[in-house]
């Protein structure tokens, strides 16, 4: 037997595995799909009703770094009555230059998978933010899924397309959304969505609910395939470490953060009650797990793996 330093050493990658994850929720496939992660110094002004030093208490307790955050982006293929349904797209392929292979990891992370863009049926957006919206379009501004109906939720639709709202906001981020919106779903895809309403069943057993607050007409989703179900819940909470051990944090991101709040409150409720299985478009990757009350917010219990495909 050689010593271990006469073995011949293994090649060392910076790559992990493909970010890419399955588990059943009755008959339906649940695939989470990494986009990515941004790591970025603590924003200032990140929580407008908490101070940096009870932010980085926050991350102490979640054993993260200090005066640092990390946002995890997960879109997830659900593949439910013979459809194979994407929930949001990530930031896509032109971020991924910008970023330095940082996030606009979708494609790539789908294509190790097994799966191609052309096999997706129905892309469901669940709000207008670019992380959710902007993996729509290909590098040269293209429809990236090119068999795919696009789905968006007429609330959300109603605002950000809406001139009058447009020339309401003030320069700045909420303006550059609006614009944003235009590129992706005017120039980009010629308005060649379907409006859903909340409530609706947009793919089999995936219905929409409302969860307004993150932005007027955020959505997310309950997925049931029979005795069991799963909820999506988009961006309810952003990083959980922070938002739902501490449910009153107002996130700079939030457009109402008061109904963001209470959104939060009764959509976690709901889910440590039913103890329904949760997947967070934020949450680190594979980005799913249960949530439990605890005696002032919330906590996500990772789901465990239980050799699922």
């Amino acid at each position: 037997m050689p010593h271990f330093n006469e073995q011949k050493a293994v090649p060392v990658t910076d790559n992990n595995n493909p970010g890419f994850y399955h588990y059943a929720i009755g008959d339906a496939q649940v695939m989470p799909i990494s986009d990515g992660a941004m790591t970025m110094a603590l924003p200032d002004g990140l929580v407008k009703n908490a101070g940096r030093d009870e932010i980085n208490a926050a991350l102490r307790a979640a054993f993260l770094p200090e005066d640092k955050l990390t946002i995890h982006f997960t879109p997830v293929i659900i593949r439910t009555g013979g459809k194979t349904v994407l929930i949001d797209t990530g930031n896509g392929a032109s971020a991924f230059a910008a970023s330095k292979g940082a996030v606009g990891r979708f494609a790539t992370n789908l294509k190790a998978s097994g799966l191609d863009v052309g096999a997706i049926d129905c892309v469901v957006i669940s709000h207008f933010h670019g992380d959710h919206l902007n993996g729509l379009l290909t590098v040269d501004g293209k429809p990236a899924f090119p068999n795919a109906e696009v789905l968006v939720p007429a609330p959300e639709w109603a605002f950000w397309m809406d001139d009058g709202e447009m020339n309401r906001v003030p320069d700045g981020r909420a303006k550059e959304n609006f614009a944003n919106c235009r590129r992706v779903f005017t120039t980009g895809l010629n308005g060649n969505v379907r409006q859903y309403a909340w409530d609706d069943e947009v793919a089999p057993g995936l219905r929409a609910v409302a969860t307004p607050g993150h932005t007027p007409g955020h959505t997310s989703f309950t997925l049931t395939s029979g005795a069991k179900s799963l909820f999506i819940q988009s961006d309810v909470t952003n990083n959980p470490a922070l938002f739902a051990v501490h449910p009153g944090w107002h996130l700079m991101f939030d457009a109402d953060p008061v109904l963001a709040e209470a959104t939060r409150r009764k959509v976690y409720d709901m889910l440590a009650h039913e103890r329904m299985r949760v997947q967070g478009f934020h949450y680190p990757f594979p980005a799913n797990g249960f949530v439990e009350k605890t005696s002032d917010g919330y906590q996500v219990v990772p789901a465990p793996w239980l050799g699922e495909v």
